[in-house]
């Protein structure tokens, strides 16, 4: 191995996005080395280059969504191998704030993002903590198990964890594309009525608000019944309203905001995979490679050929 890397870099102050060589990073303690087989670009990687979400590191290797083989073992790390196959988890607990502590790092309180607080996964290598590495099974596809570790985990683990989605319940998706028995246009001036007309007039138990925008965000805590349940899964700057406090009291419903998985989450999608009950083959739309990782970018920016995932490869 070499003692150099090429890796893309993200220059906060001047927005700049370039791919250059830096060095392999060495895993420490209870950490290893991965080499990175694909990557997703996700769209909070556009929201870091475009300002939408701050900088938290005047340079810093994006990409979140990384599968690959594990290249090394740091010290005391046991249970893995060389050249075994994981999907890298998307963020680092802080292990000693109040909830990781007693064992809640799922909802740890100064969470490290990867990406955005630590290099990610656009390049030749990344470090990764080894109790958040996941098994890929061996008929699984690195390509279609990189993207578990966001595109598919965060979808997952807002139906079942957060939006605790129970069979009969009525659902709506706000930003779902082609999923669905009902699809509707969100500018629709009757767009209300119509889920009325689809739900019997009971309106919906959960909604998903997967864009993020006020508008959606409106929408669909306007299309629950009493006592649904609100559940917010994209993100933007826009700052929306639950309305009068009156309402929402009398209503009973609830708003709840979302964030990524549990590592677990990942072997229960892979496991699926594996076993032919979730078919990921149309989620990957392109695979560039990191050479050309700002085409990637620059392609799901425009929605260029309305890509669903975009893999970068070293």
């Amino acid at each position: 191995m070499t003692s150099t890397m090429r890796a893309q870099r993200f220059y906060a102050d001047t927005k700049k996005v370039v791919v250059e060589d830096v060095p392999i990073p060495e895993p420490g303690p209870g950490e290893v080395l991965v080499k990175v087989a694909y990557c997703g670009i996700c769209h909070s990687d556009l929201s870091l280059i475009n300002g939408t979400f701050p900088s938290q590191l005047p340079v810093v290797t994006q990409g979140h969504e990384t599968s690959g083989t594990i290249a090394k073992l740091g010290p005391g790390v046991t249970g893995w191998a060389e050249g075994d196959r994981v999907v890298v988890a998307a963020g680092k607990p802080c292990t000693d704030c109040v909830n990781c502590l007693r064992g809640d790092m799922s909802n740890c309180l100064r969470i490290r993002l990867m990406a955005f607080a630590y290099d990610g996964g656009w390049a030749e290598y990344t470090v990764a903590q080894a109790f958040g590495l996941t098994r890929v099974p061996d008929n699984v596809p690195l390509e279609q198990a990189a993207i578990l570790a966001d595109a598919v985990s965060t979808p997952f683990g807002a139906v079942v964890r957060t939006g605790q989605v129970g069979i009969g319940e009525s659902v709506g998706v706000w930003g779902v594309g082609g999923l669905g028995t009902h699809i509707f246009d969100a500018r629709d001036p009757e767009l209300l009525a119509q889920i009325g007309a689809a739900t019997g007039g009971r309106m919906l138990d959960v909604a998903f608000d997967a864009v993020g925008k006020g508008s959606t965000f409106d929408q669909a805590l306007a299309a629950l019944t009493v006592g649904g349940r609100f559940v917010g899964v994209g993100m933007s700057a826009d700052a929306p309203s639950i309305g009068p406090t009156s309402f929402f009291n009398l209503t009973k419903k609830q708003v709840r905001g979302h964030l990524g998985y549990q590592n677990a989450d990942i072997g229960t999608l892979a496991t699926l995979v594996s076993r032919g009950r979730l078919d990921l083959t149309r989620s990957i739309s392109e695979i560039v490679p990191l050479e050309d990782v700002a085409e990637g970018i620059a392609k799901l920016d425009r929605a260029a050929g309305n890509p669903i995932r975009i893999l970068i490869q070293p």
